[in-house]
């Protein structure tokens, strides 16, 4: 006998709206997410993203394709307090009305929020992290999800599944009060809510490592089951996902964020100096006193044309040793000889020997004599110290009162005093995992330089503008120092620091990802900012099985994976074997 069973309908498409969406990151993850339950497969459909950058916003469409409104959630004390004036007379509170429009009145079954976190990171001071600009900042937080949460209520008649607050991890602790009235705010709504540290790098499987905060909150009256965490995943080394991309400096293959910055000669130095893996602080044990740098021209360069030989390629150098193409010959059409020649020409000579004729040659090529004058002598009163620089491990020369130059004591003085972050010029290893990307903009504010191995080009120095070999330490450009290990240690480009956050390699237009209307240091800034796609698709897919179950009100699930969501009380059923 078969008997027919009628298999429950699981709503398969799920919503969700993004609250200070950036970029795109999160977006792009749950865009990508796929849920697998009884059969069914889910997906999200993104309503919205709000952002009150005009710049981000027009970047998010580029890289999402979906719609994003530009809207300034602060009050207008916030306003105040945080840009230091009035807004401007077009400018007006954002209402629950506002964000109803934006959601394109539709209740979203999740809200992923991933607010301003300047105010709780620690790169920001704690004393400017405690004033009225930093803390109307961290008050948007809230102001922000309440009338999200408005406007799902009063204008939809319900409220989201789900509710998501992405953060830096110091704000369990810089923000304890502001996560408090969150979490009271929540609950007045019915929502149960429950928060911990997470590695997006083991949840995406990315090379990199990045800690975050997670705040979810399950609405019980739509979602009575549990929502469990993603399964762990390996993570990659910084050279599995840098390997193929094309060589920095490329930007045809790469687009116009994966250009090498142009850096100081005195920052490349340092790079070449910090050994894979350490940071500025290893500057400090440097044995700098048995350093020194040797430049290796490029194969050409400097190089005599054999006259029966065939020239090399004919380069646009500006001179002798500026390009990679000989530009000398040796020409053996100059007719000097012992018959037609004077022999004086072009003679030096010595100091103990006799002179050769004096004649009436107007220039040492013509046969005027040259002298090797040893009398080189130091002129009276010249102090000994003049120009002295000592060592850090001698005793001091006497102290004068005269000025540097005169016989003033310059010192090489080598240790690195400064109040930079750890990790600050930062060599990151090529088999290692890469450390967070953070919206830092200059290399000296995070591990964003890498030990390249990938030695293709001619190890040389660029030719500054004043065409030397070694520059000044204030002169910028793009130089290739070859390190202690055999690899270039150079900056990370914007375009990489993109793919260790897991971006898509081509946009939507089949363009290389870049970000447009912005410079390249705000580009970092929104990529550092940004939730990595793949860590938010993982998340996205879980959220998915959860909402799918919870549509036919399956109750109690089964998994071999850790809670996400549940109140202390909660008791997980304990399995009684007899």
């Amino acid at each position: 006998m078969v008997v027919c069973v009628n298999k429950p309908k699981v709503k398969t498409e799920h919503t969700v709206a993004h609250l200070f969406g950036g970029a795109g990151g999160g977006s792009l993850g749950f865009a990508q997410a796929r849920g697998d339950y009884m059969g069914f497969v889910g997906r999200f459909r993104t309503l919205c993203s709000i952002d009150s950058d005009p710049v981000v916003c027009q970047n998010y469409e580029m890289i999402t394709g979906s719609k994003a409104v530009c809207m300034d959630l602060f009050s207008r004390e916030q306003y105040i307090d945080f840009h230091g004036q009035e807004p401007p007379e077009n400018w007006y509170e954002a209402t629950p009305g506002d964000l109803w429009d934006a959601f394109g009145w539709e209740v979203p079954d999740v809200i992923f929020t991933s607010p301003p976190c300047k105010g709780f990171s620690g790169l920001l001071p704690e004393k400017s992290a405690k004033t009225k600009k930093y803390q109307a900042l961290n008050e948007l937080t809230i102001r922000g999800l309440e009338i999200a949460l408005r406007a799902c209520l009063e204008y939809g008649g319900n409220l989201p599944a789900l509710i998501l607050l992405e953060n830096v991890p110091r704000i369990m602790t810089r923000g304890k009060k502001i996560l408090d009235r969150i979490k009271k705010m929540l609950k007045s709504f019915g929502y149960l809510s429950s928060d911990n540290t997470h590695d997006c790098g083991e949840l995406g499987g990315l090379g990199e490592r990045r800690k975050r905060y997670l705040l979810i909150a399950r609405n019980e009256q739509r979602m009575s089951n549990f929502v469990y965490q993603p399964p762990r995943k390996p993570l990659k080394t910084i050279g599995d996902v840098l390997g193929d991309l094309p060589l920095p400096g490329d930007t045809l293959a790469g687009g116009p964020l994966h250009r090498l910055p142009k850096l100081e000669w005195k920052t490349w130095m340092r790079l070449a100096l910090i050994p894979a893996g350490g940071d500025w602080r290893d500057l400090n044990q440097l044995d700098w006193w048995n350093y020194r740098i040797e430049h290796e021209p490029r194969r050409g360069a400097w190089a005599v044309e054999d006259w029966n030989d065939i020239a090399r390629t004919v380069t646009g150098g500006a001179g002798p040793g500026r390009s990679n193409g000989a530009t000398a010959v040796s020409d053996p059409r100059m007719g000097l000889n012992e018959n037609s020649t004077h022999r004086s020409i072009y003679r030096i000579s010595r100091w103990d020997e006799s002179s050769q004729t004096v004649t009436g040659a107007v220039g040492p090529n013509n046969g005027a004599v040259c002298v090797n004058d040893p009398r080189l002598k130091e002129r009276k009163g010249r102090h000994p110290g003049v120009y002295q620089v000592v060592r850090s491990d001698e005793p001091s020369p006497c102290v004068t009162g005269t000025r540097f130059g005169s016989g003033a004591l310059a010192f090489s003085d080598p240790r690195c005093k400064t109040n930079l972050h750890p990790d600050s010029y930062g060599i990151q290893r090529w088999d290692d995992t890469a450390k967070t990307v953070r919206s830092a903009n200059r290399i000296m504010q995070s591990a964003a330089s890498v030990s390249d191995p990938r030695n293709t080009l001619s190890p040389n120095a660029e030719v500054s503008e004043k065409g030397c070999i070694f520059p000044a330490d204030q002169d910028r450009g793009v130089y290739l120092i070859i390190a202690e290990d055999g690899t270039w240690h150079r900056p990370l480009t914007t375009f990489e620091l993109a793919m260790l956050q897991s971006f898509p390699a081509r946009l939507p237009n089949g363009l290389p990802f870049q970000l447009t209307g912005c410079s390249d240091a705000k580009a970092r800034e929104y990529i550092g900012n940004a939730v990595p796609p793949e860590a938010a698709k993982a998340m996205g897919t879980t959220f998915l099985v959860a909402l799918m179950a919870a549509s036919i009100d399956a109750g109690f699930t089964l998994s071999y994976e850790a809670v996400w969501v549940r109140q202390e009380s909660e008791q997980l059923p304990e399995a009684i074997v007899h």
